[in-house]
């Protein structure tokens, strides 16, 4: 099962995109869903439901308005001009913004759940211990949540890998800048190339099979009672 040049150009964006926004999404997520897990302000219920619009929102529509945000006319648009980055629109970072906003839930989510799971215990007995909010962090909460870190991380890695309406609309279809495997796929259909199209499937479904094996496979088993 070879594939062609362009395929493994668009398999290798598709890597690279993800991995890129896993980093980003584990750095901006962590705090966020920090907060969430323990906040009890009135806006916090508002701020989850934004975290959450991705998982309703047609990508289209999320696209529609990240491209005019980022747009020449639009704050974020001005404001990298305004900094000498030029417009962010079909081009590799503007796949990255774009696929921040979208796959920031699955990031987000498993990470406050995680969070959650912990209670308050654990922090009360590190700072009878002296410790700081920051230590107590690294050395009580990472540890404790590692699972929900290897989710968060998994899932956002395989959604961004699966994206299609979002990364079309603001990256378009540049090969070696903005076409990722799934437009690649698009684009073999659409000339019936059904063969190259069948090829590179097929490496996707593995790919996502592999992902979902990998997170029943870390499920914990049911304590059966005796």
């Amino acid at each position: 099962m070879l594939l062609t040049p362009d395929d493994l150009q668009a398999l290798w964006l598709t890597v690279r995109l993800a991995g890129t926004v896993t980093l980003i999404l584990l750095l901006l997520g962590t705090p966020l869903a920090w907060w969430l897990a323990r906040a009890k302000a009135w806006w916090k219920g508002p701020l989850s439901a934004v975290v959450a619009l991705p998982l309703v929102l047609p990508p289209s529509v999320l696209g529609f308005y990240l491209l005019l945000a980022m747009g020449p006319n639009g704050p974020v648009g001005q404001l990298t001009q305004t900094l000498g980055l030029g417009l962010l629109p079909f081009t590799f970072w503007g796949l990255v913004v774009a696929s921040v906003f979208y796959s920031l839930p699955f990031m987000v989510q498993p990470l406050q759940t995680a969070f959650e799971a912990i209670g308050e215990r654990p922090l009360e007995v590190a700072a009878t211990l002296r410790a700081s909010p920051l230590d107590a962090f690294f050395t009580v909460v990472v540890p404790l949540a590692r699972p929900g870190f290897m989710t968060a991380c998994i899932l956002t890695f395989a959604h961004t890998v699966g994206e299609f309406g979002v990364v079309l609309m603001i990256g378009g279809n540049i090969p070696g800048v903005s076409r990722v495997a799934s437009v690649q796929i698009y684009d073999h259909v659409e000339a019936l190339e059904y063969v190259d199209a069948h090829r590179l499937s097929a490496v996707m479904l593995v790919f996502s099979f592999v992902v979902l094996l990998a997170l029943y496979a870390r499920r914990p088993k049911p304590v059966r009672e005796s």
